[in-house]
């Protein structure tokens, strides 16, 4: 059987890539430090939906609870990997200007631990994590691979920015071939409760009000979970990786509005959510547009799921793991 390591299996991704890997007939080994960001209890129940997966489609899936930079590094040395998606980090734009030497440890010593790893052990398929945020505010519309992105608005994204440059490093000092996945709002089932779909949608129920940053004027490049998912496995088993260190815008391609956004959620929960609108935080883009032309020639991506829908499936799933 093939074999994947997921860092952050633990995580929204992590999850949903996990099960998709072992839907298509891979073990799948597991890392992810629990941390407290946000809630560990959903964390845990994402492993047993991981757990109930391997057992529904006969596959194995091995779990190491540890943090990046950590002697985990020898243990795992001696499984043989066909691939390693590396999408474990320190997330949130917000929390990095608050917390900046979070980010520095995971996202920046955490992922030399990885680069390391990857190169001792000759592995050629390396994808990981990183982020729109690079673009800042700076790049033009749509968002394409080829802006130089030198203006982060966010420590955060200055970490993912470095990650990508780290990896071209290795590429030429070490030969190491990988694909940076540059992902734009991804939302769905099992999502990060520090996230809009979640907080609007737990607001909504409680009658509670939200807060509409920038005054709803930012627009997102909403992209669905499985979407996302499909992307990372048909990069990760295309016939010919790629030869170099590439960075690769993964989204929708067709931002929305915030409002836009909102409204189709008071549908969905039958709810009209009071709202507060007030000023864009620092960190902030007001809007982000993937150019997918770049996947898209790799391997024929195309999103099939509508916000509607996408929206539907989410508030189903809440309602049903929030119990309300």
């Amino acid at each position: 059987m093939p074999r994947v390591l997921i860092t952050g299996a633990a995580g929204f991704i992590g999850m949903h890539t996990s099960i998709r890997f072992l839907r298509e007939g891979w073990d799948v080994v597991g890392l992810d430090n629990m941390n407290d960001y946000y809630s560990v209890t959903l964390k845990r129940d994402r492993l047993k939906e991981i757990e109930g997966s391997a057992s529904m489609f006969g596959q194995v899936f091995k779990m190491f609870q540890a943090d990046l930079n950590s002697d985990i590094w020898n243990g795992l040395a001696s499984y043989k990997f066909d691939a390693i998606i590396h999408l474990a980090a320190q997330a949130g734009v917000r929390f990095s200007i608050e917390n900046p030497r979070a980010y520095l440890e995971s996202n920046i010593l955490g992922f030399q631990s990885v680069l390391e790893f990857v190169t001792n052990i000759g592995v050629n398929r390396f994808l990981y994590a990183s982020s729109s945020s690079v673009y800042g505010k700076d790049s033009s519309q749509p968002f394409s691979e080829k802006a130089a992105c030198d203006s982060p608005e966010s420590y955060y994204a200055s970490t993912k920015r470095a990650n990508e440059l780290m990896a071209k490093a290795y590429f030429h000092t070490e030969n190491l071939t990988s694909i940076g996945l540059r992902f734009f709002t991804v939302y769905g089932p099992w999502g990060r409760p520090d996230m809009a779909p979640i907080l609007f949608t737990k607001s909504g129920i409680a009658n509670k009000t939200i807060k509409v940053f920038n005054h709803g004027k930012q627009k997102r490049d909403f992209t669905y979970i499985d979407d996302i998912v499909n992307g990372i496995y048909l990069l990760t088993t295309m016939e010919h990786f790629p030869k170099q260190a590439l960075v690769c815008n993964i989204g929708n391609g067709a931002p929305v509005g915030l409002m836009e956004f909102i409204n189709i959620l008071e549908k969905s929960i039958k709810k009209v959510i009071t709202k507060e609108f007030v000023d864009a935080q620092k960190g902030d883009v007001e809007s982000t547009y993937a150019d997918t032309t770049l996947l898209q020639s790799l391997v024929e991506y195309k999103p099939t799921t509508e916000l509607d829908k996408g929206i539907e499936l989410f508030t189903k799933w809440f309602k049903s793991y929030f119990n309300c």
